[in-house]
């Protein structure tokens, strides 16, 4: 696929300061970039969806618009790259001396693994990827399983039949952990709450855009007793929305700032805050300061993630969250060991 047949649109590009943890995971102990000379100011990011997905692609897009106020550098966007073309559209911006290669999401890695060895001089940056062997290989990584914690606690104090269907796009590391993380806190606090037998559903729709699978699944999830439901599969997830809205069980919104969408359904949303991201990571690249062979964590501390509650949430919720958010600063909770209880569907 050449770059001219995708339509591409072009933004300022802002700077502003953001710390962001950087944290080993590669094998290899250099942690170096490109060398100055060889940045330029030709700069894209790679989208997989549509940005009007209400979900992972849109906050991307969101955090690229927010990077636009404070410097003159075009960021090119490119959205809806298909899986069968992502090694095609990574060599066309290395082979025209693209400096900056962003590319929104693990599915990115293995084709980020091909590419990056034969353009040394090109930075290639999976956001919320984990690949990170190459000195011009530079991951950034939203810790999800962090803004998953604080989606259990609404989850875990909203239910009252204490079964919580998860829907996902597909299965990976990160997933399983962040979902993990989710189920594991909630049905601690269902505990608490003195509901029995609580249960998590969990199903992977192995697709992003299956629209009409994602209200499936959750139609059988709701069959099955879930009341309050927790989803993270893009354009799948609207399907999802619309089957609780028809049935009238709770949503938790996660990425974006769902509350909108379905004004009743959505309980509440944990929103990413992308724009902190991009900034960082463009200012990192500039500066010559965005290493490769390393993977560049963010996350809670950095306030990336942002619970966002509708009007007329009852205070006790909010209260809740609050807690748990101190608790997590004050390192009063674990998240890197919880395993889950699944049932798959």
């Amino acid at each position: 696929m050449k770059i001219s047949e995708i339509k591409i649109s072009r933004f300022l590009l802002a700077l502003a300061g953001a710390s962001i943890l950087t944290a080993g995971g590669c094998r290899q102990a250099v942690a170096d970039s490109p060398a100055a000379e060889h940045r330029t100011e030709k700069m894209v990011a790679i989208l997989p969806g549509m940005i009007e997905d209400q979900s992972w692609n849109k906050i991307n897009y969101e955090g690229i618009l927010k990077c636009r106020e404070t410097l003159g550098v075009d960021l090119e966007f490119v959205q809806n790259v298909t899986e069968s073309d992502f090694e095609a559209v990574l060599t066309e911006y290395g082979s025209q001396g693209y400096g900056l290669v962003m590319a929104a999401g693990s599915q990115f890695d293995d084709a980020v693994s091909v590419v990056a060895p034969r353009f040394p001089d090109t930075t290639f940056c999976v956001v919320n990827g984990s690949f990170c062997q190459g000195r011009n290989v530079a991951p950034i990584f939203p810790k999800e399983y962090e803004a998953s914690y604080l989606a259990s606690i609404i989850a875990g104090n909203i239910t009252r039949s204490g079964i919580l269907g998860i829907i996902a796009g597909y299965p990976n590391a990160p997933m399983e952990h962040l979902l993990d993380v989710y189920e594991k806190n909630a049905m601690d606090i269902i505990s608490q709450r003195g509901i029995e037998n609580p249960q998590t559903l969990r199903s992977y729709a192995n697709s992003w855009s299956n629209v009409d699978l994602g209200k499936k699944i959750v139609e059988q999830m709701i069959d099955s007793g879930a009341d309050t439901l927790f989803i993270y599969a893009n354009e799948v997830g609207l399907g999802c929305i619309q089957a609780a809205k028809e049935r009238q069980v709770r949503v938790i919104g996660f990425s974006d700032n769902q509350n909108d969408l379905e004004p009743g359904t959505v309980a509440a949303s944990v929103y990413f805050d992308f724009g902190t991201l991009y900034r960082w990571t463009v200012e990192q690249y500039m500066d010559g300061k965005l290493q490769g062979n390393k993977v560049h964590e963010i996350g809670i501390r950095e306030g990336i993630f942002v619970p966002v509650f509708p009007e007329g949430t009852p205070e006790g919720l909010r209260d809740a969250v609050d807690q748990g958010t101190s608790d997590f600063l004050k390192g009063k909770v674990d998240l890197t060991q919880w395993e889950s209880m699944k049932v798959f569907l």
